[in-house]
């Protein structure tokens, strides 16, 4: 029998033509299917909440009457052990077991030990609660324009520890509460008032007439601070690592004093420098 002509019929069905496969290709995969989805994000519930991480931090807030907690996270490991939900009654508790959640919340280099405390800023301080006690030491630590939370966070727990009164910042130019400035701080955010003056100047003004002297730091200058002799009433001032003190606050310090080094390095640290001063200042 003889052979039929067959001719390719056109192809009417719907949908675009498929591109021929290489070999060893493989087509995309669909929605539905099983790729690896993105990490869910632990962010805050209410405004103004932050996260404070690692269970220092988090113990000393839950201690403090003063601080609003929203809400307690973290591994059932890390929470069960720590004992930390029995310590604010009535507080809300969510047990997250995936560590990439929990790490969502903190900055990349924060270890956060499994525990996370979801908060509100601590209610704000007036000048006029900083009025001079009797018959004891008022040191107030001031810091113009340091713009480094861990800096502040650790000048907070010198601070704190050695028996200043308070601590005051610019309310501009300056970091507020963080996770990262609580952790450094060690449990002194929970303890130190810290009033946020919108000018230095005025603030040095005001406790002036309160009745306090102020000493500024910086290392271009004769007078050693352990020479200086105020009296009780004191405000340290002290100025940024890279520009010191600004020339208006400098104005209004009555005395300017420094850190005597042995030359072998040019400067301290903000923190470690406000804690000398703060030692001799509170033996003088």
């Amino acid at each position: 029998m003889a052979k039929k002509d067959f001719k390719k019929k056109p192809d009417h069905r719907g949908g675009k033509a498929r591109p021929p496969q290489k070999p060893g290709h493989q087509a995309p995969r669909q929605q539905g299917d099983d790729r690896q989805r993105p990490t869910a994000m632990l962010t805050p519930k209410h405004k103004n909440g932050f996260f404070l991480f690692g269970r220092h931090a988090v113990e000393e807030a839950l201690k403090n009457p003063k601080r609003e907690c929203i809400r307690l996270v973290g591994t059932t490991k890390a929470l069960q052990a720590s004992g930390l939900a029995s310590i604010r009654q009535g507080l809300a508790v969510d047990y997250i077991d995936d560590d990439q959640i929990l790490r969502s919340a903190v900055p990349a280099d924060s270890p956060h030990q499994g525990v996370l405390l979801e908060v509100r800023p601590l209610p704000g301080l007036d000048l006029l609660d900083l009025e001079p006690v009797a018959d004891q030491k008022n040191i107030i630590l001031m810091l113009d324009q340091v713009t480094d939370p861990h800096n502040v966070g650790a000048c907070l727990r010198s601070a704190a520890a050695l028996g200043a009164r308070a601590l005051i910042t610019q309310d501009r130019n300056s970091p507020g509460e963080s996770g990262v400035l609580a952790r450094a701080a060690a449990g002194g955010l929970e303890a130190l008032p810290w009033v946020r003056a919108a000018n230095l100047a005025q603030a040095l003004e005001a406790l002036k007439d309160m009745g306090y002297w102020h000493v500024g730091l910086d290392g271009h200058t004769d007078t050693e601070i352990s020479s200086v002799s105020m009296g009780d009433n004191i405000v340290i001032v002290m100025g940024s690592e890279g520009k010191g003190l600004r020339p208006l606050v400098r104005k209004h310090c009555d005395a300017i004093a420094k850190i005597p080094m042995t030359g072998k390095v040019e400067s301290l640290n903000v923190s470690n420098a406000a804690a000398i001063a703060l030692y001799e200042m509170g033996k003088a």
